[in-house]
């Protein structure tokens, strides 16, 4: 390849991320960004998508990197620009996102010396590096591509996460005539034969295996799937919903923790654990008793044994690991034929003890569930109790990249995140669950999906505060409610002046038809829920307990930490 015409770092930037296939970038404009962002304009090979605050971008390149298993794109200024993203970028980072953080810095001859000068923060990278999987700073124009490309193929191997690159703004400014670097195939981890053949035996013996997946096994969809075909049941982690079908026989959903899928566990002689680190959150604190036998699948070595203790570790890539597993294994496992029906039978007993929880809430959990995954809506959760209680496990969906929630738990993300995954590809309408208090965090961002025309129906559950904490308080603090209830704005109004199309309902028997028409509807539609019209869950939820767990080891993050 010959050198290219390269004026400026800034137009080598845009010229190198274009040349490898992003079409979508996610930022807000800033004086310590304008060469990129110039670039990007005058090339017209990306589409800029201004958000309205730093977080909101990185929520939306973060979704747009889930719903496309392709790379997201974060532009931000340098200090409290790069700072306001810092949640988001958590988010990304529990997630496993490939998410490309391009932020910026005051002149290099300014750097880390308290000098004064506009958006000036000392110790940004030590900031970025606590919450990204690699940092990198191009500190000459003419290493601005060969430096992105180390950081994209970091990015998007596994175990996958969000990398940040710091462009000073003079370097933006300087030459760059680079030869332009093409991102090869991202090579993946190829396990041991010797490992393979070792749990191809174990799967052999087996009689009661048991399947479960997180997100490092996204791609391995199709296998894990024939694992179950052939006599395996499956179970699958928050990150790893619809990896196996969950409307197919022989499975517990995302239903990991009930009473009914523990007896399961009870009686199974092998547990495979692929892709998922057993989250706390997902495992009771590490309390959820699973099996004896645990075989361990993933790319990330640091994941053997995080959460439970394990007979065997595999190391290798999960498609690569589950083809070499099927491979030397018969196409009928001789296992236990009542299993699978007991599995299936389990789940559905999940399913109605946690739908006659929701008291007139089932209305609206089953009108969520009748859409969402037969008409393969991409469907986003904010943290919420109508998530916690039915959004996370009793609506299904489709598949893998259709499934976006809070994987760190931060509250407000849900609206954004629901733009990026709109805007990722032409399809079904984005359904967003959320709710009010959350919603308040990024209202802002509304004027983005008007602007973008996002094809998303926000579905805004208010109770006029953070229902979670009150219902923890009611529970653990003698009804004792503090700060939880906060004042309400009129989202009529709101979406009024936004320009967004708005329904509210007050009965749950009216959220069926309210959702019909906000999908129907073009661009960005909202239907409020007036959870003091409808009335209190049967049964509240009462979350996660804030008090000090022994030995409770939580966190997620990329390839298997997306478990």
């Amino acid at each position: 390849m010959g050198e290219a015409a390269i004026v400026n770092a800034g137009e080598a930037v845009a010229d190198y991320l274009a040349n490898i296939g992003v079409t979508v970038a996610f930022g807000v404009i800033s004086v310590h960004n304008l060469p990129i962002l110039d670039a990007i304009a005058r090339q017209a090979r990306i589409r800029f998508v201004p958000a309205r605050g730093e977080a909101g971008a990185y929520n939306m390149a973060d979704a747009y990197a889930r719903r496309t298993g392709r790379l997201g794109v974060a532009i931000t200024s340098t200090g409290g620009g790069a700072g306001n993203a810092a949640g988001a970028q958590m988010e990304a980072l529990a997630a496993g996102s490939p998410v490309l953080h391009l932020t910026s810095n005051v002149d290099r001859s300014f750097l880390d010396r308290d000098c004064g000068p506009i958006h000036d923060v000392g110790g940004q990278m030590a900031m970025l590096t606590a919450i990204s999987k690699s940092t990198f700073r191009v500190w000459e124009g003419r290493r601005a591509t060969t430096t992105l490309d180390a950081a994209v193929r970091g990015a998007l191997s596994a175990p996958t996460g969000p990398v940040t690159v710091e462009i000073p703004i003079d370097v933006q400014y300087e030459a760059s005539n680079n030869p332009f670097v093409r991102s090869p195939a991202i090579a993946r981890t190829v396990p041991l034969e010797s490992d393979l053949d070792a749990l191809a035996a174990r799967v052999r013996r087996a009689r009661r295996p048991i399947i479960w997946t997180g997100g490092g096994a996204r791609d391995a969809c199709t296998q894990a799937s024939e694992l179950v075909q052939r006599g395996f049941v499956a179970v699958t982690s928050m990150n790893g919903r619809g990896v196996v079908p969950e409307t197919m026989p022989g499975t517990l959903g995302a239903f990991q923790a009930t009473p009914s899928s523990e007896a399961i566990y009870a009686r199974s002689d092998l547990l495979l654990v692929v892709g998922s680190r057993l989250r706390a959150m997902e495992t009771r604190n590490g309390g959820l008793r699973l099996p004896a036998s645990i075989v361990q699948i993933d790319v990330d070595p640091k994941c053997a044994a995080a959460n439970y203790a394990i007979e065997m570790f595999v190391h290798g890539d999960a498609r690569l690991v589950l083809e070499g597993l099927l491979a030397r294994l018969p196409a009928t496992l001789d296992v236990d034929p009542a299993f699978a029906g007991s599995a299936s039978e389990a789940h559905l007993a999940s399913q109605r003890e946690l739908a006659a929880t929701l008291g007139p809430y089932r209305a609206i959990a089953d009108a969520l569930r009748g859409v969402v995954g037969p008409g393969r809506h991409p469907f986003v959760r904010d943290v919420t109790i109508a998530s916690a209680t039915f959004g996370n496990r009793y609506v299904t969906v489709a598949e893998p990249r259709l499934s976006v929630h809070a994987a760190a738990g931060g509250i407000g993300q849900g609206l954004a995140m629901g733009i990026g995954a709109a805007l990722a590809e032409k399809g079904p309408k984005t359904i967003v669950l959320a709710g009010d208090g959350g919603a308040i965090l990024s209202i802002g961002e509304l004027a983005t999906a008007v602007q973008e025309q996002a094809e998303l129906a926000i579905v805004l559950m208010n109770d006029g505060g953070y229902g979670i904490i009150r219902n923890l308080q009611d529970a653990q603090f003698a009804g004792r409610q503090h700060y939880a209830s906060l004042h309400t704005p009129d989202f009529e109004a709101l979406c009024r002046g936004f320009g967004v199309g708005y329904q509210k309902v007050g009965r749950s028997e009216d959220f069926s038809g309210a959702l019909q028409n906000a999908i129907a509807a073009a661009g960005p539609q909202m239907v409020e829920v007036d959870m003091k019209a409808v009335g209190a869950f049967a049964i509240p939820f009462s979350g996660t307990t804030p008090k000090p767990v022994s030995g409770a080891i939580a966190g997620d993050a990329a390839n298997s930490r997306i478990g």
